[in-house]
């Protein structure tokens, strides 16, 4: 079963996002973007986050139904391959 990301995620609610996706690292492996809406960059920190740990662990990261937003950003960044966009 994917995780699942909430519809918001700012710098306000972040770390504990990261901190509950470390917790559940088995259901990273792929992470549902579908309802996520209001965000800012601070969302690319919690996917590299979760990435980095993954392949500390040998596995890597899927996202699911990143929105258009997500992917303009993690180009500007320049980290879009390596979120796999």
């Amino acid at each position: 079963m994917p995780f699942l990301l909430p519809q918001t995620v700012t710098q306000e609610t972040a770390l504990q996002l990261q901190k509950d996706g470390l917790l559940n690292i088995a259901a990273l492996r792929t992470i549902d973007c579908s309802a996520l809406k209001d965000f800012d960059s601070t969302v690319l920190t919690v996917l590299l986050a979760w990435q980095k740990q993954l392949q500390a662990d040998g596995q890597s990261l899927a996202l699911q139904g990143p929105p258009e937003k997500l992917k303009v950003l993690a180009n500007v960044y320049g980290v879009s391959a390596l979120l796999g966009l």
